[in-house]
C-alpha cells in the first residue's frame, strides 16, 4: 500500500510497522506531528510528557522494561533531554530505543539553529539522517534493529524540510515484536562510578563495531556519474544538490552519519576530481574529509547558517540564479506575526506595557510576540521555563543597586509552566525573591498547535486525564500572594499588577482565559460562561477617531482614514471587550 506522507507521518508509520509499543514526546516544531500521528495507532501507547527530559526518561524506562520505545522532540528539546540520554548511551537497551531530534536549519520556529549532529558524536551513539518520507519510515525501523544489535540508543535526525515535505511511502504490515523479559542487572543499569567506568569501555568497543557497520550499510551509497565533481551530502541536502547538479556529478549520499564511514569517504574522494561537501549548519562531514587529507569545497563557500535551498547552492557554487517573477518590493507591506483577535494575552500585555521602570523576562510561546509594538512588553527570552529564574537573577541584581527601584515581571504560559517553570518558581520562592511571576493560562499548548498538557484534563489520545491546577501547584511551591484574574478585564489585571509590584514577597499572577482558537469541552464552556458568543462594534456617532483602540494591537480593529473613525471586522471579532475598556468615549459597544 502506497501513501503520500509527510516525514513526520512516515516516522509514526515506521514506529507502527517496527512494533513500537511506547512513545513519549513534548510538542515543538518541526517534531509535533510525530506524536500526534503515533496517538492514532491503537497498538502504540503514546503520551505527551511535561517536557523532553521526562519523555526521554519514560522511553528509557520502557526500553529497560523490554519494549521497543521512542521519544521525539525538536532540536532544542534535546538540550533538555541530554542528561538521561548521555547516561543511557552507557547502559544500553533491552527493547530497542530510538529518539528523534527534529532539527531546524533556518530557525523558522526556534530561538537558535544548533546542529544536533554534534550530539551523536558527543554522546557516542549512532545517528541516521533521512532525506525523504520513505527514508523516514525505513530508517526508523532500521534504527530499532541497530539499537538491539549494538545495545545502544539510536538518534534519528530529520530536518524541517524532511519533517514537513510529502513523498510517496510504501507501507507494510506491523511486525509484532514481543516484549523482552526484564532481568535485574545492576552491572548494566546502575551507573555508580565503579560500574560506569566499565560501561565507558563498552561504549568505545561499540563505537568500533558501529564504525565497521557504517562502512558496510547501504544507507551510505555512492552514485557515480561524471567523476570530475563529487558531492558528499546527507539528509535533505542530497536532494538540494541533486536539484542543482542533476546527474552531471557523482554523489556520496550518507544516511548513517555517525560514526561516519571514513574509508568509504576516502575512497570516494580519491575517485573524483573536485569534492564538494553540502551540509547545513556545522562542517561536521567537511572536517572529517579534511582529516583524511583532502581539501573539499565547503563552508569557505557555502553558508554555515540557514537552509541550503537549491537557489542558495546554485548561487554560491555555480554563480547562477533561476529567473524569478519580479515585483515592486516597495509596495509590499511588512506583516509581522501578531496575537490573534481575542487572544487572552492581549489585555494583560496592554496593561503591563504601560508600566514604567519594569523589565519583563519572557519565555517561549505565542506571548513572545508581546515584545513588539504596540505592547513593547518583553525585554528578553532564553528558553523554555527560563523566565522566572532569569527574571529572579535580574531582580536580585537590580536590588543590589542603591536607590534602584526597578522591578522584574516574568511571564510564561501554562504548558511552559509545567515544562520547566515549576523548577524556576521554586528558585524564586526558595531564595525569597520579589520577582513578580505570571502564568498565562490559556488552557492549552497554544504555540505548537493545541496539544494537551497536564493542565488541560485530557491526554494525547483525547482521553480524560487528571488535571493539574496551576494555582494549586503555585501554592504548593510556597507562594502566598496569588492573584487569579480574567485577562480580558483590564481592571483586574491592573489591580493584580499593583498589588504584586507593591509587595517585597514573591508573588504569582495567573491569567485564566481559553485560547480563542481552542476547541473547548462542554465543561470548559460552562466554566467560562459560554465565551466567544458576542461581538464588538464601533458607534461611529460617538467615536472621535482618537485611535486609542488601535493600541490594543487587535487585528480586528482598523482605522478608516476616509471617515476618520475606527472600525471592527465582524468576521474576526470574538467580543473579548478589551478595546471597549480602552475607548475613552465608550464608543465601542457589545452586541
Amino acid at each position: 500500500m502506497k501513501k503520500l506522507m509527510t516525514g513526520n507521518e512516515a516516522i509514526a508509520r515506521g514506529a507502527y510497522e517496527a512494533g513500537v509499543r511506547f512513545a513519549s514526546a513534548y510538542p515543538g516544531t518541526p517534531s509535533t506531528e510525530i506524536l500526534e500521528n503515533l496517538s492514532t495507532y491503537d497498538e502504540i501507547y503514546a503520551e505527551w510528557a511535561p517536557n523532553e527530559k521526562v519523555a526521554m526518561e519514560a522511553a528509557i524506562g520502557a526500553s529497560m522494561g523490554g519494549a521497543r520505545s521512542m521519544a521525539s522532540m525538536k532540536h532544542v528539546g534535546v538540550n533538555v533531554a541530554a542528561d538521561p540520554m548521555f547516561t543511557f548511551a552507557y547502559t544500553g537497551v533491552n527493547g530497542g530505543m530510538v529518539f528523534v531530534s527534529a532539527d531546524e536549519p533556518g530557525q523558522h520556529s526556534s530561538q537558535n539553529e544548533q546542529d544536533n549532529r554534534n550530539y551523536a558524536s558527543f554522546a557516542k551513539i549512532p545517528m541516521l539522517e533521512p532525506a525523504d518520507s520513505q527514508e523516514c519510515k525505513d530508517f526508523l525501523k532500521l534504527g530499532f534493529e541497530i539499537s538491539e544489535q549494538f545495545d545502544t540508543p539510536v538518534m534519528l535526525r530529520p530536518t524541517t524540510r524532511v519533517c514537513h515535505s510529502k513523498t510517496i511511502v510504501d507501507c507494510v504490515d506491523r511486525v509484532d515484536v514481543p516484549i523482552k523479559p526484564y532481568v535485574k542487572n545492576v552491572q548494566k543499569y546502575i551507573t555508580v562510578p565503579a560500574i560506569a567506568k566499565k560501561l565507558r569501555i563498552k561504549v568505545e568497543e561499540r563505537m568500533h563495531k558501529l564504525a565497521a557497520y557504517s562502512e558496510e550499510t547501504p544507507l551510505n551509497r555512492v552514485e557515480y556519474n561524471d567523476k570530475a565533481i563529487g558531492v558528499i551530502a546527507s539528509g535533505m541536502c542530497y536532494y538540494y544538490a541533486k536539484e542543482v547538479y542533476g546527474d552531471s556529478v557523482s554523489y556520496l549520499k550518507l544516511g548513517f552519519t555517525w560514526p561516519l564511514p571514513m574509508q568509504k569517504i576516502k575512497s570516494f574522494c580519491e575517485s573524483v576530481g573536485k569534492v564538494i561537501v553540502v551540509e547545513e549548519n556545522d562542517p561536521i562531514i567537511e572536517t572529517a574529509v579534511k582529516t583524511l587529507g583532502f581539501q573539499p569545497i565547503g563552508k569557505d563557500v557555502i553558508p554555515p547558517y540557514d537552509e541550503l535551498m537549491p537557489n542558495v547552492l546554485r548561487q554560491v557554487l555555480l554563480d547562477q540564479a533561476l529567473p524569478l517573477i519580479d515585483y515592486a518590493r516597495d509596495k509590499v507591506v511588512p506583516r509581522p506575526p501578531i496575537l490573534c483577535a481575542g487572544c487572552p494575552h492581549r489585555g494583560f500585555f496592554y496593561e503591563l506595557g504601560k508600566r514604567k521602570n519594569v523589565a519583563v523576562a519572557g519565555d517561549i510561546g505565542c506571548y513572545t510576540l508581546a515584545f513588539a509594538p504596540p505592547y513593547n512588553a518583553m525585554d528578553c527570552n532564553i528558553c523554555m521555563g527560563a523566565s522566572f529564574s532569569s527574571g529572579h537573577g535580574m531582580q536580585k541584581v537590580f536590588n543590589m543597586i542603591p536607590g534602584n527601584e526597578q522591578r522584574v515581571v516574568a511571564v510564561l504560559g501554562d504548558s511552559t509552566f509545567f515544562h520547566t517553570g515549576v523548577n524556576s518558581l521554586l528558585e524564586v520562592v526558595y531564595n525569597n525573591s520579589n520577582t513578580v511571576c505570571v502564568v498565562l493560562d490559556n488552557r492549552i499548548t497554544g504555540m505548537t498547535g493545541h496539544q494537551e498538557n497536564p493542565g488541560t484534563g485530557f491526554n494525547a489520545k483525547g482521553e480524560v486525564a487528571s488535571k493539574a491546577n496551576v494555582e494549586d501547584v503555585v501554592r504548593a511551591c510556597g507562594i502566598q500572594d496569588v492573584y487569579v484574574v480574567n485577562p480580558n478585564h483590564l481592571s483586574e489585571v491592573k489591580d493584580a499588577l499593583d498589588k504584586a509590584l507593591a509587595s517585597d514577597a514573591p508573588s504569582v499572577i495567573i491569567t485564566r482565559w481559553p485560547c480563542v482558537l481552542k476547541r473547548m469541552s462542554a465543561e470548559e464552556k460552562q466554566s467560562f460562561d459560554n465565551p466567544f458568543t458576542t461581538k464588538c462594534a464601533v458607534n461611529v456617532d460617538t467615536c472621535v477617531g482618537c485611535k486609542l483602540c488601535i493600541k490594543s494591537g487587535c487585528p480586528a480593529i482598523s482605522f478608516n482614514k476616509a471617515i476618520k473613525k475606527s472600525t471592527i471586522d465582524d468576521a474576526q471579532c470574538v467580543g473579548c471587550g478589551v478595546c471597549a475598556q480602552i475607548c475613552p468615549k465608550q464608543a465601542i459597544e457589545t452586541k
